[in-house]
């Protein structure tokens, strides 16, 4: 593979993109394409730095770095847990901070100690089937929903919710609660495993004058 490869980034959209140029900014790095707002171009180039960015939705950011389409991915770790992609999760960004809980009317807690089967509504089946089946030993039925999980107690389609949760207002005003917390989450920085042998000198430089910024901020 030559030298002056392009190193290519996929960025979930939004604002965790807004989040992860300010950061690639503050260590020199940066794409004037992408400041454009007006702009309908799809991939965004610094010629002098041989990088290109491209923006995805969340989901499909694993999937471009997997198959070598992306050497480098910035996503939450949420979608890496529930995409299930062979990549590399090299660096936690710091950015993006909430949390994976299951969630439910406080008279459900009962229902998660007695290991009875219970009804889960959620929109990351994966993340809950690793949970409950692998962690908790509970058998559950897991309801894939796309819009607002919070709906599913309320309208008893489920027992509890398995959703992320950053404040907590939208739980209260619901009357439902945090029962227990799955996991952590934040903005991740992925890596395809070929890139990361093939340039493996560009890419480690790169994540230890992140990491180093990060451990700053």
């Amino acid at each position: 593979m030559c030298e002056d490869r392009y190193l290519t980034f996929a960025l979930g959209k939004g604002r965790l993109a807004n989040k992860t140029m300010e950061l690639f900014e503050s260590i020199g790095i940066t794409c004037e394409e992408m400041k454009d707002k007006d702009s309908r171009k799809l991939i965004f180039v610094n010629e002098e730095l041989k990088m290109r960015f491209f923006l995805a939705k969340g989901p499909d950011v694993p999937t471009y770095v997997e198959y070598g389409a992306a050497d480098i991915g910035v996503v939450g770790r949420d979608t890496i847990l529930e995409e299930n992609r062979n990549v590399y999760e090299v660096l936690d960004l710091g950015y993006g901070k909430c949390r994976m809980c299951v969630c439910g009317p406080a008279s459900a807690a009962a229902l998660l100690q007695n290991h009875e089967r219970i009804r889960v509504a959620t929109k990351y089946p994966l993340i809950a089937k690793e949970y409950f089946n692998n962690r908790k030993h509970q058998s559950v039925d897991i309801i894939k929903l796309n819009g607002s999980v919070e709906l599913g107690p309320i309208v008893e389609l489920s027992d509890v919710i398995v959703d992320i949760v950053e404040t907590g207002s939208t739980l209260r005003e619901n009357g439902l609660v945090v029962l227990e917390e799955v996991c952590p989450l934040s903005a991740r920085m992925i890596v395809n495993p070929v890139s990361m042998q093939m340039q493996n000198k560009a890419i480690t430089e790169l994540v230890n004058r992140l990491r180093k910024k990060v451990l700053e901020a």
